[in-house]
């Protein structure tokens, strides 16, 4: 992928988590999210042990008890936690001390009205924001955002970008200019139905993306 990462997200079912792992994207995620249609349950999550240790696996959650989330990094030894709900700065802070090397990515849904001032109380306890549509949903619209507006966004925090990003923005993210992009973060828009990611797809985008 060159300087910028890539993150395949909602992955579930083990010969789809194989194929992909096989294309050696940065992050693999796995929601730990009920109402989701790409839940991966704890028989499922397994599976995340047998992924090679270059590719880093998140565990994404959406206001979920502590505890909980600590014992799935444990238990599936996550190497990155990405929060979608309303998680505060102390929770986040809890969170990243509990581990060593855990990277902890807060998520935020952007629209023209949302306030960038919000993230300043989490830039020390966070290692990553992630912008992504704003839904009620959590997520996983397909929806892409107004990426203009991360004009407003003027902090030097590196962030994932999220929300409905397809293959044929390929070009348009090649000619953001902004160090602070970090990585991508695709889903809904590269799968053949939930949780089942189109391999051909995202071979194509990383192509294109001159990966």
């Amino acid at each position: 992928m060159g300087e910028l990462k890539l993150k395949v997200c909602g992955m579930k079912f083990a010969a789809n988590i194989a194929a992909i792992a096989g294309l050696a994207p940065d992050y693999l995620g796995f929601i730990f999210y009920e109402k989701s249609p790409r839940f991966i349950s704890d028989v499922s999550a397994e599976l995340i042990k047998y992924i090679p240790s270059e590719i880093k696996t998140v565990g994404v959650f959406v206001d979920e008890d502590l505890d909980i989330v600590k014992k799935k990094v444990n238990l599936y030894q996550l190497k990155a936690v990405q929060l979608h709900g309303n998680e505060s700065p102390e929770y986040c802070n809890d969170l990243k001390s509990a581990f060593v090397g855990l990277e902890v990515i807060k998520a935020f849904g952007i629209d023209e009205d949302f306030d960038f001032t919000a993230l300043n109380s989490y830039i020390n306890v966070v290692d990553y924001f992630l912008f992504d549509t704003k839904t009620k949903a959590h997520g996983g619209s397909g929806k892409i955002f107004d990426w203009k507006i991360l004009i407003n966004y003027k902090l030097d925090k590196p962030y994932f970008l999220s929300g409905g990003i397809d293959l044929k923005h390929a070009t348009l993210i090649s000619n953001i200019e902004d160090s602070r992009l970090y990585a991508l973060d695709v889903n809904s828009r590269f799968e053949v139905e939930p949780g089942v990611k189109d391999v051909e797809k995202i071979k194509e985008f990383v192509a294109k993306l001159g990966g």
